[in-house]
């Protein structure tokens, strides 16, 4: 299903030099929804693991972005119904009778799958990626069938003012 939507999340990085960096987000990625890429089985690229980079590594503009994730309508019902049992998330005929139309992912399932296709096959943090806070949105409901990735990019490295070998990256 080809459809605009996008997540955003806002934080930063903080990292040591040519050690792992040690991260505290990701500010500025959007996720949406990839077209078909021909010959994998739906899920299979989050399985990829990038180079691990380091602080130096990253500059303003340098891009990332991950493999895919099919939202599969057993696991949006599973999930709903361990951590966001409403019935828009859990019956298709709730749902057609709600705002949404039809299933939809919970926003924090969908978010959950951003964050897997981040630490597997998007922004390479040595160490892994922690988030500083941010902005989230669900401006359209993601359905089964749905195929997700990630899109980031980094827009600038700020070197900390207090330890030299460190610094954030705002993504």
């Amino acid at each position: 299903m080809t459809k605009s939507k996008a997540e955003r999340c806002e934080s930063g990085l903080i990292g040591r030099s040519r050690k792992p960096l040690t991260p505290y987000g990701v500010r500025g990625f959007e996720s949406h929804p990839l077209r078909h890429v021909s010959g994998r089985r739906p899920n299979e690229s989050i399985q990829r693991k990038p180079r691990a980079i380091y602080l130096e590594d990253l500059h303003a503009g340098q891009r990332f972005v991950t493999g895919e994730y099919v939202m599969d309508e057993d696991r949006i019902k599973a999930f709903a119904a361990e951590f966001d049992p409403q019935p828009f998330h859990l019956e298709e005929t709730a749902a057609r009778a709600s705002i949404f139309g039809g299933l939809a992912a919970s926003g924090w399932h969908t978010a959950a799958v951003v964050m897997r296709l981040m630490v597997t096959s998007g922004l390479p943090i040595a160490t892994g990626i922690i988030g500083l806070g941010g902005e989230i949105s669900w401006p359209k409901p993601t359905r089964p069938g749905d195929r997700l990735h990630v899109e980031s990019e980094v827009l600038e490295v700020l070197p900390s003012r207090s330890k030299p070998n460190q610094g954030i990256a705002v993504v």
